[in-house]
């Protein structure tokens, strides 16, 4: 363990507060010190959920060290058992608790309960924040699940989605409607939104989908061992994932593969005119090992992208991460101290990055575009849109928000490069702010003394030298620049060429220009 300013995954602990607040019904009672009850502030304001998260604390101080600390958590445990009355309960200890070595599972047992009471042990100081929720779903599942008969129609359990997930919410309606279009129905969806009881009835289904593997793997293959249910190894995350899992789930079940793309829009956009100024854009991925692999594979893929560096925060998934990267020709950043990942992107000197919050911020000291694929997020990557990663609309949505950075990159460009010009001078303001905004005076027209309309002035706007003139090759470069902007291009250089005396404008003459205008 080691202070630092930030951390990509918290202790284990608050993976379990994660499972807990994703589920009804549940409730976590955790043995941890005043400082570690924070579970209100990471999913009320963070996550913006509705209801506060079902978590209680024995919230010990230093003075309760020396007297009876197992006391305290049993008087919490029954506290919490009487006020919420919930159908099960999970116990355990924070980081710190830890080291008094309560042992809250056993001491939960020996107060009769008339609900399950399921033990955590979380290795606080080995172990991080995505293997406590895996492992607390695996105990979940372990306590609770009961052996049954299949259901009639094919069914099959979403494993994985929690709270505090990246776009969960969204990506288990987009897969269920996928699975819909395919004829089978969602038994289960856990841990977002089951109760215990719903974990009960888990094993009627045929099969399991696993949507993220951080914190949903052990229990599909627990399931797949004790319950012999086959879990989907394809995370839809872009579109040929999502047709790849399609026809995964299609040998499970022998059922078609085909659903409607008529919604699909990436492979089109990525393909178009306005999209093809994208193509062999470095970018630099990093993020968990599921949304950092699948951003690769999009990148290189279906937007033309060239992917220059690429890791993941979470040392479970080292490696299929760096046997991803062997395959692109890179050298897999496993780590998850920022400051190396920060030194890498800089080496790297990518032109755009993708990956967590952090490296958001990296970006923007940097100076360099970045779209945020993977926790950890902040709040405005919990949009009360629907805005998947999974399926076919979330290869939409993936589409428009690494593609905007760019195009905004390019705007800036072009802002910067006229900067001079009296529509986008520095002092004229955002295009889309009015604050800096002045009314213009109406034109009034002359008056003439005999009645009759004055005969209408040729106004010339051109800067440019009679003497003036371009040679083929200045031309030629010419040509290069975008249709939009190549006007105003010529009158500038045009405008540049007359300031210095120039009367043959050359290729060299145009970059002066280019250069004088974007400082």
């Amino acid at each position: 363990m080691k202070l630092t300013l930030w951390t990509y995954e918290g202790p284990p602990h608050v993976g379990a507060m994660r499972v807990a607040t994703a589920m009804e019904g549940l409730h976590y009672v955790l043995h941890a010190p005043q400082g570690d009850t924070y579970a209100d502030l990471l999913f009320t304001m963070i996550e913006r959920r509705g209801a506060r998260p079902p978590v209680s604390y024995t919230t010990f101080q230093a003075r309760d060290l020396g007297a009876d600390t197992a006391g305290l958590f049993k008087d919490s445990v029954r506290a919490a058992h009487d006020r919420f009355r919930p159908q099960a309960m999970i116990v355990g200890a924070s980081c710190t608790a830890e080291l008094i070595q309560d042992d809250p599972g056993g001491l939960a047992e020996t107060l009769g309960l008339d609900c399950p009471v399921i033990p955590l042990d979380l290795p606080s100081y080995s172990r991080k924040e995505n293997f406590g929720a895996d492992e607390t779903f695996l105990q979940i599942v372990r306590h609770l699940s009961r052996p049954q008969a299949r259901t009639e129609a094919i069914t099959c359990n979403l494993l994985g989605a929690t709270a505090l997930g990246f776009r969960h919410r969204d990506d288990v309606t987009e897969v269920t409607r996928a699975l819909a279009a395919m004829g089978i129905k969602v038994n289960v969806c856990a841990p977002l939104n089951a109760t215990p009881a719903d974990i009960a009835r888990m094993p009627a289904a045929h099969f399991n989908v696993l949507l993220y593997p951080e914190t949903g793997e052990s229990a599909a293959r627990w399931l797949e061992k004790t319950h012999a249910q086959p879990y989907t190894k394809t995370i839809p995350i872009g579109v040929g994932a999502t047709r790849d899992f399609l026809a995964e789930v299609a040998e499970i079940t022998g059922l078609s593969p085909r659903i409607p793309e008529d919604g699909l829009r990436l492979p089109w956009w990525s393909a178009s005119v306005d999209s093809t100024y994208l193509t062999g854009k470095r970018v630099f991925i990093f993020g968990d090992a599921t949304h950092a692999m699948a951003a690769a594979r999009i990148a290189s893929q279906e937007i033309g992208f060239t992917v220059v560096g690429l890791g993941c925060f979470n040392r479970e998934f080292a490696r299929p991460m760096r046997a991803l990267a062997t395959q692109m020709g890179l050298t897999a950043l496993i780590t998850d101290d920022y400051l190396e990942v920060e030194a890498a992107i800089a080496e790297a000197a990518p032109e755009m990055i993708l990956g967590t919050q952090m490296e958001r911020h990296m970006g923007k000291r940097m100076g360099i575009p970045c779209a945020v694929i993977s926790a950890p997020v902040h709040v405005q990557d919990f949009p009360a849109r629907y805005a998947p990663q999974m399926g076919f609309e979330g290869a939409n949505v993936i589409f428009d928000t690494w593609v905007h950075p760019l195009v905004m990159g390019l705007e800036e460009h072009l802002l910067t490069m006229f900067r001079e010009d009296p529509e986008f001078h520095d002092g004229a303001g955002a295009s889309h702010h009015g604050a800096k905004a002045t009314a213009r005076p109406e034109p009034v027209a002359p008056v003439d003394p005999s009645g009759l309309c004055p005969e209408p002035r040729n106004i010339s706007i051109s800067m440019k030298d009679e003497t003036q003139h371009w040679t083929p090759a200045a031309e030629r470069e010419l040509k290069k620049i975008p249709f939009f902007v190549r006007p105003k291009a010529r009158r500038n250089t045009e405008a540049y060429a007359t300031s210095k005396g120039v009367t043959a404008i050359t290729v060299e003459t145009l970059y002066e220009a280019k250069a004088h205008y974007a400082r």
